[in-house]
């Protein structure tokens, strides 16, 4: 659905993206981790045709992004971090409105304003919403047009964990109907949890780019933990791979002297830090 080869592009004369390659597939949900001015967004610009004077390519949905026409956006969701609603307008009325662009079949305004918990809300103007009501209301905006790829930019930001929980699980729900979707975040949580791929950017390079669990299992690895009693109690570790090598460990299980034991392993924000040797703020 995304192929892009070779992307270059600056705002000035020094390169702000640099050498930029990847690809999505249909119903693979990529993200974009990266501290803030890393170029997160700025690709996403490119990849939804507001930026066009880049070098390379960028192809979406089979279309180069700077060739694209207005039908273009039939086919993309987009939500933005801050959302772009009309605040004197109601819920209903900002969905009916955004909606009347497109050409295509819509969804239910009301399923969507169900899933997000706002069906009550309806007929509120948007100037009476909290934070966290605009942004569920912008997401499912993002929807309204049934759109193949969607962009999302931190679509948990600013939600209390019930409001978060929905929001992952209606993004799982998008995937699973075929969704391409495109994820920019600073929570690794959200990363690890949702994402297929995840690509770490950088003063503009990729840096990284697999599956959590093999950008986790390349750079780390799984630990044991065990407390026991010599007096005092006492703790060792070992590594998971390596507990039959433990020979304190052993002799513990075999006299049952084990007090405690557990496992642990590195986190995706421990793996971009040692990765990219940056903080993700």
């Amino acid at each position: 659905m995304i192929k892009v080869r070779d992307l270059t592009f600056s705002y000035t004369k020094n390169k702000f993206l640099e050498d930029i390659n990847f690809e999505v597939d249909q119903g693979e949900i990529f993200g974009f981790l990266g501290p803030s001015g890393a170029g997160k967004s700025t690709l996403q610009k490119i990849l939804t045709g507001l930026i066009t004077t880049y070098s390379g390519s960028a192809i979406v949905n089979g279309i180069e992004s700077k060739k694209h026409s207005n039908t273009y956006y039939e086919t993309i969701g987009v939500d933005f971090e801050f959302p772009s609603l009309f605040e004197k307008l109601t819920a209903r009325q900002n969905l009916k409105f955004f909606g009347s662009l497109y050409s295509r079949k819509l969804r239910a305004s009301e399923e969507l304003l169900t899933k997000v918990g706002l069906q009550q809300d309806g007929d509120k103007k948007v100037s009476e919403f909290s934070k966290g009501m605009k942004s569920r209301l912008n997401f499912i905006k993002a929807l309204l047009h049934d759109p193949e790829i969607l962009f999302l930019d931190e679509p948990t930001s600013g939600l209390d964990p019930s409001n978060s929980r929905d929001m992952k699980n209606i993004i799982l729900e998008e995937k699973k109907r075929g969704k391409t979707i495109i994820l920019t975040t600073h929570n690794m949580n959200d990363a690890a949890e949702l994402c297929d791929r995840v690509a770490f950017i950088v003063d503009g390079k990729i840096k990284a780019l697999d599956t959590p669990h093999n950008l986790i299992m390349s750079k780390g690895a799984t630990k044991i933990t065990y407390s026991y009693d010599a007096g005092r109690e006492m703790t060792g570790e070992c590594l998971l791979s390596h507990t039959a090598d433990d020979k304190l460990l052993q002799e513990l299980l075999r006299s049952n002297q084990v007090l405690s034991i557990h496992s642990s392993e590195p986190t995706l924000n421990d793996i971009f830090i040692e990765v990219t040797g940056r903080m993700l703020v």
